[in-house]
């Protein structure tokens, strides 16, 4: 599987499946360009409140309905889109329902937002998501105002700007980096190990910059340059 990353031009955003959880979204305005190129929109349940923000009523709001606030609920109503409900004992997050019925549904590229910020559990399960069986053949990142990440097994290529950042994290295990061109630091057959920090704060010295791996899975993280902590 490979992925290619956003640059910040809205002529790079392709046309995918959204899908909205109920992690932090501090300003929304950004998600525009998004909505505008995008085939479906499906809110996870409190989700849709970041739509009810940009008055974009989702395709279809999914989940068990336990964090959806009061207006969104009205909002969704007036607007008559389709609900998905699931008991509140289940196997499944909101957003990893949301994530199936894509899958199931669309052929398309995913694209998710609000899967970062308060708990940490939900967090981590929200990041790890991006390793789902169902997703093995299929192209999904998270994407913040800032940063997309995504997993890559075979190769990808990111493009932005000379002096954004690239991070590369082993997840399940070892990861052997073929090689890597366009960054400041190349790795070439050499071994990133789980628990390490190795991979991260790679920077860009070209506009765009590939990642070939020869197995392991990596989750990659692009972060633009203006934002840096």
């Amino acid at each position: 599987m490979h992925c290619k990353s956003q640059s910040d031009t809205l002529s790079s955003i392709s046309v995918t499946v959204l899908i909205f959880a109920n992690g932090d979204i501090p300003e929304v305005e950004w998600i525009r360009p998004y909505l505008s190129a995008a085939s479906f929109v499906i809110a996870a349940d409190g989700g849709s409140r970041h739509l009810l923000l940009l008055d974009h009523p989702p395709d279809v709001l999914i989940g068990d309905l336990d964090s959806l606030p009061a207006e969104a609920q009205a909002w969704r109503e007036t607007n008559g889109r389709k609900l998905v409900i699931y008991p509140h004992d289940k196997n499944e997050t909101d957003l990893e329902l949301a994530l199936l019925y894509a899958v199931h549904h669309f052929a398309d590229d995913i694209q998710i937002f609000g899967a970062l910020g308060g708990r940490l559990d939900q967090t981590l399960a929200n990041i790890m998501l991006l390793a789902h069986p169902a997703l093995a053949e299929r192209r999904a990142e998270l994407v913040t105002e800032n940063q997309q990440a995504w997993l890559v097994t075979e190769w990808t290529e990111v493009e932005g700007q000379i002096g954004d950042l690239i991070s590369l994290i082993p997840i399940g295990g070892d990861v052997l980096v073929k090689e890597t061109i366009g960054l400041r630091w190349p790795l070439s057959n050499e071994v990133l190990s789980v628990g390490l920090a190795r991979g991260v704060s790679n920077e860009m010295i070209a506009s765009l910059a590939t990642i070939a791996i020869a197995y392991g899975t990596l989750l990659c993280i692009h972060t633009r340059r203006e934002w840096t902590r």
